[in-house]
């Protein structure tokens, strides 16, 4: 059997930058039981991605990682081609497109749907305003009489 270190696969990713997420999906995996895997004893090896510190400018860190061998496997081929080709996917946020005169013009947002939407709102703040002062109206103010 062929044996192979994690360090060498980070090459053969399509995207360096998903690599944390690559290592922590080959522990998961060798923790399930798709393929086996040993840790080396002293062995580290930084991460091709480049992390940014929060809030500072222009500085680059890299995270180091324990080192593991494993048997170079075809399940573990057949792993490694799913893996990277769900990492390498663009992912996309469920996020709203923002309302502008642009969004509209193109097309991208309904304009009819988010006026019937704007009204909708607007008449549920007019009636919680017609109501606000009638349910003290309704109470009687003091200490109830004997």
């Amino acid at each position: 059997m062929a044996y192979s270190k994690l360090s060498e696969q980070m090459h053969r990713l399509s995207n360096p930058q998903r690599s944390d997420a690559f290592v922590k999906l080959f522990r998961s995996a060798v923790r399930e039981g798709k393929f086996d895997a040993i840790e080396v004893s002293g062995g580290r090896f930084q991460l091709p991605k480049q992390f940014k510190r929060q809030g500072q400018t222009g500085e680059h860190y890299a995270k180091g990682v324990g080192e593991m061998l494993f048997e170079a496997t075809p399940a573990y081929e057949a792993w490694l081609i799913e893996t990277d080709a769900r990492l390498s996917r663009r992912r996309t946020r469920g996020s709203t497109v923002r309302v502008s005169l642009e969004a509209i013009e193109s097309g991208t947002v309904d304009f009819q749907t988010l006026a019937a939407a704007t009204r909708q709102r607007m008449e549920t703040n007019f009636l919680k305003g017609q109501t606000l002062g009638k349910r003290e109206q309704a109470k009687p103010k003091g200490r109830p009489r004997k």
